[in-house]
């Protein structure tokens, strides 16, 4: 069994993030928050784990990115890994919302996840959950950088120029369509409220969409992708930011430690561009490329102020920005 019975009131391990978050739906305008406290655990991670699937199978999750049928083609060969190097058994839980995803692995409904850094502060502050893992890029750096684009033909040539834009984000609690790409603007003096209008898409493939199609002017997405389409002629690069930590492996607290270590030694062990190459399936667009890394505290000390700076809403006050 992976799931040993929960103890009442355990402790958590919270991280100096006890605020509240403001949680917003997609569209052209933002909606009124929601607020969940932080300064205690949420009452239903305290509540038995449901368990979906009979027999011992563990459920994986992660963060939308493509789309449906990308991303499961993706993470279903490497389940399979998984499976052949650990006897465990996997099964895949897809879910529409990134949101969903820090819920889903806080509750207990998967045992692992990947996630984007922003997510991992979220779930951590929540839930107590562990980090395995940090993904490694094409340089073997547990990094990545997002990217701000626009159209072939488009008049647009600087961050500067998308003054009164209409400009396309991935989800709210995407690092890469969000949190970075917001830095991005207000480093080049350009704040929410001097864009035309914007849009949370939920993914990075629904804003590549929205400004192709000619409904935004611009937009934000994850650097693989936007390689990807750059070079293909589709869109052009306006802005690439600094480098930051990269996606993870997280995991359930109450997971079974030995279980849990033998996860981590075969995704340590992983070797997408030799060994392992033949077993998966374009893992070159994920943003673990070149494998994982082991965690290392503190990793996410930047992502943990860009949370602050834009997804967090103190008491009595807007979102923090500046």
């Amino acid at each position: 069994m992976f799931w040993p019975k929960r103890t009442c009131h355990r402790l958590v391990r919270l991280l100096p993030l006890i605020l509240s978050f403001l949680l917003l739906g997609c569209g052209d305008q933002q909606e009124a928050p929601l607020k969940v406290s932080l300064d205690k655990r949420d009452p239903a991670a305290d509540a038995p784990v449901i368990r979906e699937l009979p027999g011992d199978s563990l459920r994986f999750g992660f963060d939308p990115r493509l789309n449906p049928k990308e991303d499961v083609s993706l993470y279903q060969p490497f389940l399979n890994y998984l499976e052949q190097r650990t006897g465990l058994k996997f099964a895949l839980k897809f879910t529409e919302k990134y949101e969903d995803t820090v819920d889903n692995l806080g509750h207990g409904r998967v045992g692992l996840a990947a996630m984007g850094p922003v997510n991992c502060v979220i779930a951590k502050a929540k839930y107590g959950i562990g980090c395995l893992v940090m993904g490694l890029n094409h340089e073997n750096k547990p990094e990545y950088r997002a990217v701000i684009f626009t159209r072939t033909d488009s008049p647009l040539r600087r961050l500067e120029d998308l003054k009164d834009q209409a400009f396309a984000f991935g989800d709210y609690f995407s690092t890469q369509g969000h949190a970075i790409p917001r830095k991005m603007l207000d480093d080049a003096g350009v704040s929410l409220e001097e864009l035309r209008f914007h849009v949370f898409t939920g993914s990075h493939a629904n804003t590549v969409k929205a400004v192709l199609s000619g409904d935004y002017d611009a937009g934000a997405i994850q650097d693989s992708l936007a390689l990807r389409l750059a070079a293909e002629g589709r869109i052009r690069i306006l802005a690439t930011s600094k480098p930051y930590p990269s996606s993870l492996i997280c995991y359930n607290p109450d997971l079974d430690p030995q279980a849990l270590a033998r996860i981590k030694e075969a995704l340590l062990a992983l070797d997408p561009t030799g060994i392992h190459g033949e077993l998966l399936v374009n893992w070159n667009r994920t943003e673990m490329p070149n494998g994982f890394v082991e965690y290392q505290p503190n990793s996410l000390r930047e992502i943990e102020e860009l949370v602050q700076l834009y997804l967090v809403k103190p008491e009595g006050g807007p979102a923090a920005a500046r």
